[in-house]
């Protein structure tokens, strides 16, 4: 699932309104325009679908700041961009994540599901991840060589990893995927984010429904339990289930294929990775701040005037705090643009920050240690097919490749 781009808004008479930044075509990003800001607008105003504008923050204190201010929340995606012309359906349900929870609620439901996404119960199911891993390989490598491991691989293993943990059928992907990406790819309509809000929040309640009737050895099953208890409620579980569907597994995919993309373009790297596995947990954190996939794809509304970077984001307004440009800061990171699997110092900020850090950081940072670490042992000569070339989605801001052509 790849959310589309914001779109494009020439300025108008009086304005200065920029062009929303993508990388060149063909290319991961993070754009080049990001290095030119940081020097000389931090805090510069670009176009977004609709003629709608936000605030484009790209230096790293500026967006760790941000990142962490109560005064910032999260819209729907039912509520942005906001629509030319109110519909009565816009008073509707709204699919609600974690993400645009706040307060007790938000604290409420974080506490319930800590315990299940901490290091300890990550750590304790990387037998069970592995295992999921080497069983996509092992199909994988049945149909090849050449493969899409895009196809074969990263798309579906990080899905496999939250659908197992979770309790989400695996079985259903073929029905929910194709809404997904209706979600995330820009609804213009609110008829048609009506339309796919009523079908995720309805497929949720469907889960729910099913925990209660017939329990498993899964995160839903002990939520469900709560909301019997009044620990919890119904929404905020739904709230759950919808962020484990809208961005759990996606986010993984990506920067799993953007890594091996990576590497596979430094063969010298791959190889180092390959031979020295102490590498891996520094190699991690290194993939997770050079990796743009975050690029814009974090939009926050201010809820009363606020100063970033010397400019006054007024009431209302949106804010795009830029991990991709933050986690290449030259005034944080030395040698800022060249990947450094041996990188000591790396406070990057893939993961976010404050009350709505990413609570999945460690079960993703296992998803990605895992899957290279399948792939650099069953296909130690991994490498780009022969002739073949990725496919980008080269208006997405989400930058990852949409096909990966390997050889082994």
């Amino acid at each position: 699932m790849t959310p589309q781009s914001p779109g494009t808004r020439a300025p108008g008479p009086g304005a200065d309104v920029l062009d929303f930044p993508l990388p060149p075509p063909g290319t991961m990003g993070p754009p080049e325009t990001c290095a030119r800001l940081r020097e000389s607008r931090p805090v510069a105003r670009v176009g977004l679908l609709m003629d709608a504008t936000a605030w484009y923050v790209t230096r790293y204190e500026d967006v760790r700041a941000l990142l962490a201010d109560p005064r910032l929340i999260r819209p729907t995606i039912n509520d942005w961009p906001p629509r030319p012309v109110p519909s009565t359906d816009d008073d509707g349900p709204r699919l609600v994540t974690m993400a645009e929870l706040d307060g007790p609620r938000h604290l409420a439901l974080r506490r319930s599901v800590a315990s299940a996404f901490s290091s300890g119960a990550v750590r304790a199911r990387l037998p069970r991840i592995r295992a999921l891993a080497e069983r996509l390989l092992a199909e994988f490598e049945e149909g090849g060589p050449p493969g899409d491991l895009v196809a074969g691989f990263t798309d579906p293993f990080p899905l496999l990893v939250l659908c197992d943990l979770v309790g989400i059928p695996w079985q259903d992907r073929d029905w929910f995927l194709p809404v997904l990406d209706a979600a995330l790819g820009g609804m213009v309509t609110a008829e048609e984010g009506r339309r796919v809000t009523d079908l995720l929040r309805a497929y949720v309640a469907e889960l729910i429904a099913r925990k209660r009737s017939r329990p498993g050895d899964d995160v839903l099953t002990p939520l469900v339990r709560q909301c019997e208890d009044g620990t919890l409620t119904d929404e905020e579980v739904t709230a759950f289930g919808l962020s484990m569907l809208t961005v759990g597994f996606g986010i993984s995919s990506f920067f799993l294929a953007d890594s091996v993309h990576t590497l596979l373009g430094r063969p010298d790297q791959w190889a180092r990775l390959r031979d020295r596995r102490d590498l891996m947990p520094g190699a991690v954190e290194e993939l997770l701040r050079y990796m743009p996939v975050m690029n814009g794809t974090v939009l926050l509304l201010a809820t009363e005037d606020i100063e970033v970077g010397g400019q006054t984001v007024r009431r209302g307004e949106a804010v795009i705090p830029v991990l991709a440009s933050a986690n290449r800061d030259g005034s944080v990171f030395a040698d800022a643009a060249r990947l450094d699997l041996c990188r000591a110092d790396n406070p990057h900020l893939s993961f976010g920050r404050g009350t709505h850090n990413c609570v999945g950081a460690h079960l993703a940072r296992a998803e990605l240690t895992v899957g290279l670490e399948a792939l650099l042992d069953r296909f130690p000569r991994l490498r780009p097919a022969e002739g073949q070339q990725p496919v980008w989605d080269d208006q997405s801001v989400t930058k990852s490749p949409l096909t990966l052509p390997v050889g082994w």
